[in-house]
């Protein structure tokens, strides 16, 4: 490199982006990710050993897939070359892989291929690089934002570790922005710029993990922000709001505003008012809630609060969770909404929950009987000598599949815990029991 390039090099460090200039180069510099790159986790192993196997980072905007790149490229005695899957074709893949071959034969030299993107690559592209993956030309480094199970070939997903990264946690946001302030050397540091408590935390609340977009907030609000009196630039909650260009919503995820709108939330689909229930909805997710947790309060809504007045509610419920942690915003939101507005909507009935309410109470406040002899198993050695299973009636060798005998024990024998409503599906429910019940009582069993 001469003084041409250096100087170059320098002049395009200063003028990256903030969080560019922030990234790691060493391993314990990562932010979060401890689930994979803890001490003790075979991903910072590998990388300390220098013995990495081809891997597929996957995980949502600014979680810091780019970064392990970077950090590998830093600590790895191996080539490492880098290509971006939006702009790369084949002819560039072509070039990696001969430079791979002359760095393996010449030298015994391993070469690393950074993919960013990987799920932009069409069947064609991913094919191509297989067999070399297989034979060890090169070791892969995938990131992708989408499902590799979704969007990678299965041959080169079974010739890969996947390593999932999840969205940084507030904490770890909060700590990169105070860094990123207060660094002369790579951050803003040298602005002297402070940043109030309360933008603080709505930066790192509504960042939603992503990193990135944090410090993109917080390199705007320094370079476009006048100095005060003090000669100093504040970065206030009006200055955050307007950086990452989302209003400033009265939303504590740890304070009671966050317990009442979630309250709400739920009053207002028990409540059938689906209009309510995707306004607080919305409140939410404009606050940068996990929707994870969102996912989960409906479900548990629908189970509580519909019950089997629409035992469908509970299904779309659950297929709401499954596919939102699939998806991730801004889409899931859509998903959101439909479920919250099918919930809301649906008949309700809190039978099942008080059902199960019942019998916690017997079981804690009844002395545990004998479950009936005729129910208990019968299958094992020795059972039929105990009497265990004796007398039991099979309920589909009589009409509509259905007998009377006990099946409680006798401390609470004519108990009942189930008592469905007149609501929905529990209609029939209750219709169907009492027709069971009127026939052996009229002996028409």
């Amino acid at each position: 490199m001469d003084l041409f390039d250096y100087m170059r090099e320098q002049s395009q460090k200063k003028e990256s982006p903030l969080a560019s200039r922030l990234r790691p180069v060493r391993l314990e510099e990562v932010a979060g990710q401890r689930h994979i790159i803890g001490k003790d986790k075979l991903l910072y192993r590998a990388i300390k050993a220098d013995k990495l196997s081809s891997v597929i980072f996957y995980g949502p905007p600014g979680t810091g897939k780019t970064t392990l790149a970077k950090v590998i490229a830093n600590t790895t005695s191996a080539e490492f070359t880098q290509i971006n899957a939006t702009a790369a074709g084949k002819k560039d893949m072509e070039n990696v892989v001969q430079q791979a071959k002359d760095n393996q034969g010449m030298y015994g030299k391993k070469t690393i291929l950074f993919i960013d993107e990987i799920h932009r690559f069409n069947k064609g592209q991913q094919d191509y690089l297989l067999p070399f993956v297989e034979d060890g030309t090169i070791i892969l480094i995938g990131a992708t934002t989408e499902n590799p199970y979704f969007e990678v070939n299965n041959a080169l997903l079974s010739r890969s570790v996947v390593f999932e990264l999840k969205p940084l946690a507030k904490e770890d946001i909060r700590s990169i922005l105070l860094r990123a302030l207060t660094d002369k050397e790579k951050g803003m540091g040298s602005y002297h710029a402070e940043i109030e408590e309360e933008a603080l935390e709505f930066l790192a609340d509504v960042a939603n993990g992503d990193a990135r977009a944090a410090l993109t907030a917080v390199e705007l609000g320094v370079l476009t922000t006048p100095r005060a009196e003090d000669g100093k630039i504040h970065i206030t909650l009006a200055v955050a709001s307007e950086c990452i260009q989302k209003r400033a919503v009265r939303y504590d995820k740890s304070g009671d505003n966050h317990y009442d709108t979630v309250s709400a939330f739920i009053k207002s689909m028990r409540g059938s008012d689906p209009d309510a229930a995707v306004y607080y909805l919305a409140r939410m997710l404009y606050a940068g809630e996990d929707i994870r947790f969102i996912a989960r309060r409906i479900m548990i809504c629908a189970a509580e609060d519909v019950g089997n007045a629409d035992p469908q509610a509970l299904t779309v419920a659950v297929s709401a969770a499954q596919a939102v942690e699939r998806i991730g915003m801004p889409e899931a939101q859509i998903i959101l909404s439909q479920a919250v507005t099918y919930i809301a909507c649906a008949p309700k009935s809190n039978a099942a929950c008080l059902a199960v309410g019942r019998a916690m109470e017997a079981v804690r406040d009844t002395q545990t009987s004998q479950i009936p002899v005729h129910l208990m198993d019968s299958h094992y050695r020795g059972a039929g000598k105990l009497g265990h299973g004796a007398g039991y009636q099979y309920a589909h060798d009589y009409p509509h599949h259905y007998v009377k005998q006990q099946y409680l024990p006798d401390s609470v024998a004519d108990a009942k815990f189930y008592e469905p409503t007149e609501n929905g599906y529990e209609k029939q429910i209750k219709s169907h029991l009492a027709f069971l019940e009127k026939s052996v009582v009229h002996g028409q069993m």
